[in-house]
């Protein structure tokens, strides 16, 4: 493997000063409530409505702003990613099974009871987020959605994505952004039941509320920046790649941008293609910062070892320029969504093509996937047996019980085999 760049560490790690920040306002929010809500609001957002939540008026009113092609445009992206929902739900199916006679076991996928979605503001009004949990929320059988979503700064909400929001199904929606949000939707605070689950990407702060909030709730997953790995053979074009990786390096000064090659002068071409087009990228000036603290390009020197270095970067967003598609389709493990071939690519699936946007960052896609219909249900197993199996259950039970020492639960056991037994 030959490094033409390497980038910085992209490993998120927990930073003791947010940490710290974080945990001090979930304790302060918890105690006070909506007071708390308000002041943090008006210090970070210059934003301190009579009440946070939309009523159905001040909703249609923001709708009526918007052009009739944004709202057109969003009632596709929206139906495709519904679409997908609903066809994922659809392999989702109930299972009864009898292992042995009299035996018979199940499971059942059962939604859970409320959500809170968090849709990101801050550099970007990204209000395309808002069908990426609430959408599989809802196709999942989730009775109630609350929808938070951070003001643009002393001017109040964003006219499309409260229309995002509300044609993707939130049951109710709230101008509040960063951990009051997290924590407003997490305790209630008097507004609002607890929800069962948070989901919802966002900035340090709100992935730190997150962390500290799972165990009394639910989470989607942890993200941190964005990021992108791009692997091209030598048919690919290097100004198309380029593009797609400054494309992911404005989201932010640590967004990740990489690029396996499978020579090197294909890494120096897209190199260079990258300095070429930061001259003229509208958003510039955060994409420079990004690509020059985090942009990686390698040159691996078969297709293994370029498998092998994506795996182990385990990017969010995993782009296919190559011939040989489905040799990495087969071989490839570690990635949050993969786009096959130049035709498309991440910003598709961020905005319009169906599948979800909310991915694992940093490494995590070793170990799971993005947020998907299956993240609001909830597998449960049952059981039923006859009274033969019972006797025959039990007394395999009561033994294994006692070589544990676990008295009582053996005793829970005999009493069944005694009571069926008689009957037998």
């Amino acid at each position: 493997m030959l490094k033409i760049k390497d980038g910085g560490h992209r490993l998120f790690e927990n930073d003791p000063q947010t940490t710290r920040i974080v945990s001090e306002m979930l304790l302060d929010l918890e105690k006070h409530g909506l007071d708390a809500v308000r002041r943090y609001s008006t210090k970070f957002d210059d934003w301190s409505p009579e009440d946070f939540e939309l009523t159905p008026a001040q909703i249609d009113e923001a709708i009526a702003k918007l052009d009739a092609e944004v709202i057109r445009d969003t009632a596709y992206c929206q139906d495709n990613v519904r679409r997908f929902a609903q066809a994922q739900k659809a392999t989702l199916l109930p299972l009864e099974t009898q292992p042995r006679p009299g035996i018979l076991l199940g499971h059942r996928h059962l939604p859970v009871g409320a959500v809170g979605s968090y849709i990101p503001g801050g550099r970007y009004p990204m209000f395309g987020s808002a069908q990426m949990s609430i959408i599989p929320a809802k196709v999942a059988g989730v009775k109630r959605v609350a929808a938070c979503t951070p003001p643009v700064k002393g001017e109040g909400y964003f006219p499309a994505t409260i229309n995002a929001i509300h044609t993707a199904g939130a049951d109710r929606v709230f101008i509040i952004g960063g951990v009051p949000a997290m924590a407003l939707m997490a305790f209630g605070m008097g507004v609002m039941e607890p929800v069962d689950v948070l989901c919802g990407a966002g900035n340090q702060y709100v992935a730190e509320a997150k962390r500290q909030l799972f165990g009394r709730c639910g989470i989607d997953l942890l993200a941190g920046p964005t990021e992108i790995m791009v692997i091209a053979d030598d048919s690919a074009d290097p100004a198309l790649v380029a593009c797609d990786l400054l494309g992911q390096a404005e989201h932010d000064p640590n967004s990740g941008a990489a690029l396996v090659c499978l020579s090197e002068p294909l890494g120096r071409a897209c190199l260079a293609e990258v300095e070429r087009q930061l001259e003229t990228l509208p958003t510039r000036e955060i994409a420079r910062q990004s690509w020059a603290a985090n942009g990686r390009i390698y040159v691996a020197e078969s297709r293994e070892e370029a498998v092998a270095l994506s795996d182990d970067y385990a990017p969010e967003h995993l782009e296919l320029h190559v011939e040989d598609q489905d040799y990495y389709f087969d071989h490839l493990t570690n990635y949050g969504s993969l786009f096959i071939g130049e035709e498309t690519t991440v910003a598709y699936g961020d905005k319009s093509i169906g599948t979800n946007h909310i991915l694992p960052t940093s490494r995590a896609a070793r170990y799971t996937g993005g947020v998907w219909v299956g993240k609001f249900l909830k597998t449960v197993t049952y059981q039923r047996m006859t009274p033969a199996a019972s006797v025959e259950v039990g007394e395999v039970c009561a033994r294994q019980c006692r070589v544990e020492r676990m008295l009582a639960h053996a005793i829970t056991a005999d009493v069944r085999v005694r009571r069926y037994a008689e009957k037998a």
